[in-house]
């Protein structure tokens, strides 16, 4: 039986595609210097961590907020919601994100990419789901390593907090691929992104999260603070913060926002990479 010979030019399909710009763009960013920079600034809350261990160990009370002790559990919740969800995450998906298609217009390599016979939403997508692996492969040694240190301080039990650990990933999780998402737009609508985003991440949605009104609804913190399930001490500075914030969707309206959020912005940077025109400058 003779098969049909396909032709040379056929064009392969988008997932195919994503899966090969997948497994190629992997390993580029799990090496490269952008991601040597965020590892040793996800070293930051180990060190942090480390510390407070040792002051917990050589103090008998244990720590205190306005004379109440505070446990270990209570302690890694403030880190996780000030250090990574407020911060590292919106940082990760600021320079993974706006680089996906900048990086390869920067480096002049985005048009022999695109010269090639294959869709070009398929290149934003395998490097979309690469930002995503790589940022979870960078964050999740920090968090389990704050974990370990922080929880069996103040007489905090690892085993009991275990399930709020789980949790805690599947939010960073979520929070990385909603702002990758919504930075992997910018990337691909305006010419120098990096400061954009930046504005965007640590201008915008802190300020319109300060005031009442539908604007924060327009940012992707007014949902991840939804998913924060730690109780913080009372008449804590971070109590009072959270009170600020606190105004929120329930969590089920929060998932599904986030959903759309990053189903849309996909769709959107997708159709923009193929249309624009890619004309580098000499």
């Amino acid at each position: 039986m003779i098969e049909p010979v396909r032709s040379a030019s056929a064009t392969p399909g988008v997932l195919a595609t994503a899966v090969r710009i997948f497994d190629l763009s992997l390993g580029q960013m799990l090496w490269s210097r952008r991601s040597v920079f965020l590892g040793v600034l996800l070293g930051g809350p180990v060190l942090l961590a480390v510390v407070l261990r040792v002051v917990d160990t050589l103090h008998a009370s244990g720590f205190r907020v306005n004379g109440a002790a505070v446990g270990g559990p209570a302690i890694f919740g403030m880190i996780i919601w000030l250090l990574f969800i407020r911060f590292i995450v919106p940082v990760l998906g600021v320079f993974y994100g706006t680089s996906l298609i900048a990086d390869e217009v920067d480096d002049k390599t985005i048009t022999y990419l695109f010269t090639r016979p294959i869709p070009r939403s398929a290149v934003l997508l395998g490097k979309y789901f690469a930002y995503l692996v790589c940022t979870v492969l960078l964050v999740l040694p920090s968090v389990m390593l704050v974990f370990f240190f922080i929880v069996p301080t103040g007489g905090g039990s690892i085993g009991g907090a275990f399930p709020s650990l789980a949790a805690d990933l599947g939010m960073l999780a979520i929070g990385l691929a909603s702002y990758g998402a919504v930075f992997a737009l910018v990337g691909t609508w305006i010419k120098r992104p990096l400061v954009a985003g930046l504005v965007f991440a640590f201008g915008w949605e802190p300020a319109v999260l300060l005031f009442p009104g539908y604007l924060k609804r327009l940012t992707v913190a007014y949902y991840m603070q939804a998913l924060v399930t730690h109780d913080m001490p009372q008449d804590s500075p971070v109590s009072m913060l959270l009170q600020v914030f606190h105004e929120a969707p329930s969590v089920t309206t929060s998932l599904l926002c986030l959903a759309s959020l990053i189903v849309l912005t996909l769709w959107l940077a997708g159709r923009a990479v193929e249309r624009r025109e890619y004309v580098l400058e000499q």
